[in-house]
């Protein structure tokens, strides 16, 4: 879902958890995807621990090298994960692509899912000309879907792109004005 062009803000009354993510993180997480195809792509976000705010984009290598599971490093997950624990950071965002499927998780991901306040984005690469991007929390087995806000501070830190995939739009308002 695209916003209207103009100044926008998101209304968040009774949306719930939402990513907000920078435009620049989220340009770099949908480049790893497609770098890596036909392999699946992954890594974190970090951002200071309790913030919720994802600030630090920290792409992994697939350990599986394979085209419908991902796995991290176990050597480069005990670095990342130190390095995010000495910089008093947490792992907010949980990212991989899915190459010939949907950006939804699948029983393994969902299985896999260790870190319940981290937003796990998905990237889907099945089709080269269109970004489709999707965040869940996954919590004890149980996925939830979040709206996606892609936001662009180096134009102007309330313009928001929305990606809501599999939600209806009449979910998030928006007041816009058209910059008069």
């Amino acid at each position: 879902m695209t916003v209207p062009t103009g100044k926008c803000r998101a209304v968040r009354g009774k949306l719930g958890v939402v990513l907000s993510i920078d435009r620049s993180i989220m340009d770099a997480i949908i480049a790893h995807a497609r770098r890596d195809h036909p392999d699946e792509a992954c890594g974190v976000v970090a951002g200071a621990a309790g913030s919720d705010t994802p600030t630090r984009h920290i792409p992994m290598d697939n350990a599986a090298r394979s085209m419908t599971f991902y796995e991290f490093d176990s050597m480069e997950q005990l670095r990342v994960w130190r390095e995010m624990d000495d910089r008093d950071e947490e792992p907010v965002v949980i990212y991989h692509s899915h190459t010939a499927t949907e950006a939804y998780p699948s029983r393994t991901d969902i299985s896999f899912a260790g870190e319940p306040g981290a937003h796990y984005l998905l990237v889907s690469t099945r089709d080269p000309d269109t970004e489709e991007i999707r965040s869940f929390r996954i919590v004890d087995g149980v996925v939830t879907e979040e709206p996606v806000y892609v936001i662009d501070a180096s134009v102007d830190p309330h313009a928001v792109q929305s990606y809501m995939f599999g939600q209806s739009p009449a979910t998030v308002d928006y007041e816009c004005s058209l910059g008069r």
